[in-house]
């Protein structure tokens, strides 16, 4: 073979190799510099995500080789699944019930179909929070009718949760209040300001902007029980999404007796197309590193090899399952 046509067959073989490569590992290529950057899509700045996320971050960067990431606060779960759809994020925080809306392209996620999503781990439980004010008349969910309420921030997993609970509780979401879309942060100053009457927020314990009103002066914050929804939710949606949880007397200062919510796990996931050996890296990074995570915040504590790698709506990343086995908690 003449010396000329061997060398660019050679080449041709080698530039296969190389775009294959990059197909399969879509973050590899990242950046000429050598470094991997990746963003973790999170929440508001008022909820447990961002601080959470900023913490994985901050672990990520430190103890992963070759790897920055960056924690951004968005508008949470369907908003972050949809960047992870886009390839605009690599990590997202998600509720478990918009997750399985979103690997069978339901709800919010029906227009442009199923999103082909793995998780690394199941983080810990969301309460679904409602907050009002002591003294102003509600007392239970059937007291929102009528009222200035909001039901979360378009885009979050808040307002997905939100909508089912008033529903199965025989609210119309529409027509039987005053609806808005806040942020936790904005819903609290507007609660404050006598804007709203009552919102709904569904995050770990304690939520920052909660506690944030409880601790306001002349403000005694008042949580309203909602799992009388639970049963219905359950059989349109499926036992396996939705949960009793009881939010603690004095989690929130003023706040002295149990109250009995509608919960929901939350999980880390991220696009199916994500290398294994990325996917196994930042999983491991979570629990060689979690009493860094706990001392960002207390929900990072709940965090366990057992507990993180069952129960998610979507299926495990082949990475995360490499390290599960490891440690022995992998069931087949």
């Amino acid at each position: 073979m003449p010396a000329k046509m061997a060398t660019r067959r050679l080449y041709g073989v080698l530039l296969s190799s190389v775009l294959a490569a990059a197909a399969c590992d879509p973050q590899q290529f990242s950046g000429r510099s050598g470094i991997t950057r990746l963003s973790i899509a999170t929440g508001g700045t008022g909820g447990v995500y961002y601080p959470y996320g900023g913490g994985i971050a901050k672990v990520i960067t430190d103890h992963v080789e070759g790897v920055e990431a960056t924690a951004e606060v968005t508008a949470a779960s369907v908003d972050n699944l949809k960047l992870l759809r886009d390839r605009k994020a690599d990590i997202a925080f998600v509720l478990t019930d918009t997750l399985s809306d979103a690997i069978n392209g339901l709800g919010p996620f029906a227009d442009q179909g199923p999103i082909p999503l793995r998780t690394l781990a199941m983080l810990y439980d969301n309460y679904t929070q409602i907050v009002t004010k002591a003294g102003n008349g509600i007392e239970r969910l059937a007291d929102l009718r009528g009222r200035v309420v909001s039901v979360g921030a378009p885009g979050s997993g808040t307002e997905v949760i939100a909508l089912r609970v008033l529903e199965a509780s025989g609210i119309d979401p529409s027509a039987d209040l005053r609806r808005q879309g806040l942020s936790a942060t904005a819903s609290v100053d507007a609660l404050k300001d006598g804007k709203i009457d009552a919102f709904f927020w569904s995050g770990g314990l304690p939520t920052a902007a909660v506690l944030d009103l409880a601790s306001t002066s002349g403000i005694t914050a008042k949580l309203i029980a909602n799992d009388e929804a639970l049963d219905a939710l359950q059989a349109r949606y499926g036992a396996h999404l939705y949960a009793r949880l009881v939010v603690p007397a004095h989690t929130y200062p003023g706040v002295a007796e149990a109250v009995a919510v509608v919960g929901v796990t939350n999980a880390l996931v991220v696009h199916e197309a994500m290398d294994a050996r990325l996917a196994y890296s930042l999983t491991r990074v979570l629990f060689d590193h979690q009493p860094e995570l706990v001392a960002i915040h207390p929900e990072a504590a709940k965090l366990s090899p057992e507990s993180a790698s069952r129960g998610s709506s979507a299926p495990f990343h082949e990475g995360a399952i490499t390290y599960y086995r490891e440690r022995q908690v992998w069931k087949e």
